[in-house]
C-alpha cells in the first residue's frame, strides 16, 4: 500500500491550499484516513481525520481545535482519496503535514495496519 500526497506550498496568510492523499495498492478496506503536521522543533500532531466506523460503529470525523473552523476533510471513497481543504491560514499552521491511514489489507478479518505517506510542506508567510 502507498498513499500518495500533493498539494502542498507557499501561501500568505489569510489563503488556502487544499491537500489530497490517494491510497493504493492491496487495499480491502480503508479504515480511516487523514492527515498529521509537525511543525519545526514540535512533535506531530492530529490535524484532521475520518474514521468510517463499522457495520456496529459509527463513522467521525475528527479536527485539531486550532483549525476547527478553517480545515474541512473530504474523501472519495471510490477513489481511495482524502482531501483536506485549508482556509484561513496562519502562519502557525506552517508545518510538514502527512497522510496517514488504517487500511485492511488481507480480507475482513484484517482489523488493519497503520500506513503514512511521505509529507508535504506547507509554509503560511505572515
Amino acid at each position: 500500500v502507498q498513499l500518495q500526497a500533493s498539494g502542498g506550498g507557499l501561501v500568505q496568510a489569510g489563503g488556502s491550499l487544499r491537500l489530497s492523499c490517494r491510497a493504493s495498492g492491496s487495499v480491502f478496506r480503508l479504515n480511516s484516513m487523514g492527515w498529521y503536521r509537525q511543525a519545526s522543533g514540535k512533535q506531530r500532531e492530529l490535524v484532521a481525520n475520518i474514521d468510517r466506523g463499522t457495520m456496529l460503529i459509527k463513522g467521525s470525523t475528527e479536527y485539531a481545535d486550532s483549525v476547527k473552523g478553517r480545515f474541512t476533510i473530504s474523501e472519495n471513497s471510490d477513489a481511495n482519496t482524502v482531501y483536506l481543504q485549508m482556509n484561513n491560514l496562519k502562519p502557525e499552521d506552517t508545518a510538514v503535514y502527512y497522510c496517514h491511514a488504517d487500511i485492511s489489507t488481507d480480507g475482513p478479518y484484517d482489523y488493519g495496519k497503520v500506513f503514512w505517506g511521505k509529507g508535504t510542506l506547507v509554509t503560511v508567510s505572515s
